[in-house]
């Protein structure tokens, strides 16, 4: 298994708040020979027209002296965890975490802007230490 991020369980707790249930952590696919772990799958009953909805989270603390890297990291798991999804789970949809210091800072700079909406990054915007959600992006 894959070491956890610092904030796992606050993103967890977060999302069981807003009355999520998590149904995998971590969420594993196969795909092609290949093996991901991502770190939740969730799914919530939303009103009946709309069914239920389904939502994997990979969960980033940014927490490096670079941001930078950190996003290019989160970034390069994102896409790959994107084309697994869209292959062996479509109705499942993918978000990254991030935590609120980062997206008040490096998330708002006019690159991260431009490559967040070129890739289609959903964002779950938490805040670790009060363990909720504080936006989330689609």
């Amino acid at each position: 298994m894959a070491a956890r991020d610092k904030y796992h369980s606050a993103v967890r707790i977060a999302l069981e708040k807003e009355q999520w249930n998590i149904t995998d952590d971590p969420l594993r696919l196969e795909v092609a020979g290949t093996k991901f772990e991502l770190d939740l799958g969730a799914e919530q009953l939303l009103a009946a027209e709309r069914g239920e909805e389904k939502i994997a989270v990979e969960i980033k603390t940014f927490l490096s002296d670079s941001p930078l890297t950190d996003y290019h990291a989160a970034l390069g798991q994102f896409l790959n965890y994107q084309l697994a999804l869209e292959i062996n789970d479509p109705t499942r949809r993918l978000y990254l975490a991030i935590p609120t210091r980062t997206y008040k800072g490096f998330f708002q700079r006019e690159f991260t802007q431009i490559s967040l909406e070129r890739y289609q990054i959903k964002q779950i915007i938490y805040d670790p230490e009060k363990e909720v959600i504080v936006r989330w992006i689609s």
